[in-house]
């Protein structure tokens, strides 16, 4: 590899905005790129060399996929000591006896959705309330006119008893 590609491939590494971590198959901490630091609130100096475990906690996914050497694509992983939901590939890389993931933070998209959801649900609160109080309205109304109407024909029936007996 050229001196021009290693300098782009460490640019694309450095400015990748997705956290890139590669392990070893003991799961030790080989690599991290900065997003990935920001996201963990780490330093890289820090964690190489420490076992993925304690920052990632359960490792499970890492150790599958270098014993089936498969890839694991859409892993939605939360680590909530760091305000942190990642959608995340794993990969093993068997030629070089390393495991690597790729986390895509979707913190602020599900954010999003928790807040949308949360305002469908508001919203939903809101017009039972406005059709619970037309209810109410509507009951006062039909009150009022069966009162009305039943002094009405109170008042025509004594007319009419009135009138009855004025013509007899």
């Amino acid at each position: 590899m050229s001196d021009e590609q290693h300098h782009l491939w460490k640019l694309l590494w450095d400015y990748d905005p997705n956290g890139l971590i590669v392990v070893d198959p003991d799961l030790y901490i080989k690599l991290v790129n900065p997003a990935f630091c920001r996201m963990f609130q780490v330093q890289q100096d820090d964690v190489i060399g420490q076992p993925a475990e304690t920052l990632l906690g359960n490792v499970e996914d890492f150790k599958k996929a270098w014993q089936h050497n498969q890839v694991l694509r859409s892993q939605f992983r939360e680590y909530p000591q760091y305000h942190l939901y990642v959608n995340q590939v794993i990969f093993s890389i068997e030629d070089e006896g390393l495991i690597a993931a790729i986390m895509v933070d979707i913190s602020h998209e599900l954010e999003r959705k928790q807040e949308l959801e949360q305002l469908k649900r508001e919203t939903v609160q809101k017009v039972n309330e406005v059709v619970d109080n037309q209810m109410k309205v509507v009951q006062e109304i039909a009150g009022l006119l069966g009162e009305t109407t039943a002094e009405t024909k109170v008042s025509l029936l004594r007319i009419i008893h009135l009138l009855e007996q004025n013509t007899l």
